[in-house]
């Protein structure tokens, strides 16, 4: 094996940007506060699971299913637009009667491997090699479970007041991406 410390380091850049775990901390707290509590162990593990599995088959089953990225990036950008409404408006869309899958969905899917990341396991799979993925994939990951792991700071940190003004803020930005992705996917 011959790694390129170049490569990974961009690959890994790129998957930090889609993730945008930092980003995602009000929506992280959102579902905290619902819930009452994240395993950060089981969303880091399953996101691990979804990114590594949707590189090596994700094209193919999604043609097996009859769908296409650009559908598959749309459905996710509807799941963002519902998420980033919870976050503006204070309302809950979202109704889980199992808080211990919270952790799943939707922390793991499609806050942390959704589709925007998905597709961009795809689009990297065409320029990089599969390990350098993977690398990439890995440290991301490190990152989310230490930002998972590590809410409860966060949340003493910033109270109860910039909590509210930091989700209000992001849900605007996770708005905009949705929006962001449905255009791109739709060919406005």
């Amino acid at each position: 094996m011959n790694f390129n410390l170049r490569e990974i380091l961009t690959v890994t850049t790129i998957l930090f940007a889609v993730i945008d775990i930092i980003g995602s901390i009000p929506a992280l707290l959102s579902v905290k506060t619902k819930v009452g509590r994240i395993h950060p162990e089981q969303a880091t593990l399953v996101s691990a699971l979804i990114m590594v599995v949707f590189l090596f088959v994700g094209e193919s089953m999604l043609n097996f299913l009859g769908v296409d990225v650009k559908s598959f990036a749309i459905a996710g950008s509807l799941v963002i637009f519902f998420l980033a409404l919870e976050m503006i408006l204070g309302i809950r869309l979202y109704k889980d009667e199992i808080p211990e899958t919270a952790s799943i969905i939707p922390i793991a899917f499609p806050l942390i491997a959704g589709t925007g990341t998905m597709t961009t396991l795809l689009s990297l799979r065409a320029v990089y090699d599969i390990p350098t993925i993977i690398i990439g994939i890995f440290l991301n990951l490190i990152v989310v479970y230490v930002v998972l792991r590590n809410l409860f700071r966060v949340e003493k940190i910033l109270g109860v007041a910039g909590i509210s003004i930091l989700r209000k803020v992001f849900g605007i930005v996770l708005l905009a991406i949705s929006i962001k992705l449905f255009r791109t996917n739709v060919g406005f």
